[in-house]
């Protein structure tokens, strides 16, 4: 090409290289860089674009029925390969009397992929008793999973200890409500407790992300997983002798209120839902510095194209009409109030359109992010309505 022949387009160039221009930023855009704070510079554009077309509440559903199949089939689909099922074959390991129940040590097959070890408090009292599956948290601490909500021989740990003083008040959730009188359930999720990484618990925080894509390489999703034993759990739970499968509840901190309020959307065997300290919506989330946008942790709730469907709150409204509390903190840096107050208002608009408005239970608490005695005292007076103590 003659050199004469390219003055015209070098003129055109030059603007677009003393501005620094970038064409891939899109119009408007004169940025050199597309990434900042671990975000996509257009991720506000994107997040603004998200309409959740299967919300009951912004798609105007006539029919609940079916929107709650059709929603909680989508949530199922975008979890990916299930697990396969396989017989509990549950074996007792050890007991523990406490006075008034007995923990009795236990193995059983959560899938035809994993036996693992959990924990059955079961109280003394004579006939069936109702049931709860007691979901561990995430807390950035995977050396415990059952241990942070059910007492065993590591209580001694300092570390546990301090830990359990810091987001449950000093209490384990799953001995309290078993000196109710409820037969509770507890296990370690993949990746915690018993079932963490061979390598030991260093360095873990970060292999969250590893772990989640090669699951997602095998046709599988870190949360999917925990959401279908979650599942299983329940179903474990209803199957045994002292419970009566149709009073059975769910409770959980942080992590363990994403996957019990998540059970109760997915499974029909829950008649009752606590969740505190994880309730919010999507673009709040997606803000700058949050734990959602920094990958890791959130691999362990990352449902891959929910967002094209559901917020979290429309996930949660599969629940509805089974009864649900939902419990978050003012000074939870994690869960910020102006997410958090939508999130409940949307709840709150699904329970109401279907006439069960006293089913749902929604409260800030001026606290950061626990769980404390007076809460758990309030939730479970709460429980005690609903299933019939």
């Amino acid at each position: 090409m003659h050199t004469t022949n390219l003055l015209p387009w070098l003129i055109t160039l030059l603007p677009a290289i003393a501005l620094g221009a970038n064409p891939t930023n899109g119009p408007g855009h004169s940025v050199t860089y597309n990434i900042e704070a671990e975000l996509p510079t257009f991720s506000e554009r994107i997040s603004a674009d998200l309409r959740y077309p299967l919300s009951f509440v912004d798609g105007q559903f006539d029919d609940f029925a079916a929107w709650k199949s059709r929603a909680r089939q989508r949530i199922v689909e975008r979890m990916l390969k299930p697990p396969p099922a396989a017989p509990f074959d549950a074996k007792v390991l050890a007991k523990q009397d406490n006075g008034t129940y007995v923990t009795r040590r236990i193995a059983f097959n959560i899938s035809g992929l994993n036996r693992i070890v959990g924990l059955l408090l079961v109280p003394k009292t004579a006939g069936p008793k109702p049931g709860m599956v007691i979901l561990h948290d995430h807390g950035a601490e995977f050396r415990w999973g059952k241990e942070k909500v059910a007492r065993t021989d590591k209580a001694t740990d300092p570390h546990l200890r301090a830990f359990v003083d810091r987001h449950y008040g000093g209490r384990y959730i799953a001995d309290v409500l078993a000196r109710r009188g409820y037969v509770c359930l507890t296990y370690d999720a993949f990746f915690w407790g018993d079932r963490s990484r061979k390598e030991g618990a260093k360095d873990a925080y970060h292999t969250q992300q590893s772990v989640g894509m090669n699951l997602m390489q095998l046709g599988m999703t870190f949360a999917g997983l925990i959401a279908h034993e979650d599942i299983r759990a329940a179903e474990f739970l209803a199957a045994h002798p002292s419970v009566d499968a149709n009073r059975i509840g769910c409770v959980g901190l942080s992590m363990g209120c994403y996957r019990s309020w998540h059970l109760a959307a997915l499974s029909d065997r829950i008649k009752a839902c606590i969740g505190v300290g994880w309730m919010c919506t999507n673009a709040v989330l997606m803000t700058p510095g949050n734990n959602q946008t920094r990958g890791h942790s959130a691999m362990s709730m990352l449902i891959p194209g929910i967002r094209l469907d559901l917020d979290y709150p429309d996930e949660a409204s599969v629940a509805c009409p089974t009864p649900m509390l939902l419990y978050n903190g003012t000074k939870d840096g994690l869960f910020p109030v102006r997410g958090v107050e939508p999130a409940f208002d949307k709840i709150r608009n699904v329970y109401a359109s279907q006439g069960v408005n006293d089913r749902l239970e929604t409260r800030l608490w001026p606290v950061p992010h626990e769980f404390n005695r007076e809460m758990q005292e309030a939730a479970f007076d709460w429980l005690d309505r609903w299933l019939e103590k």
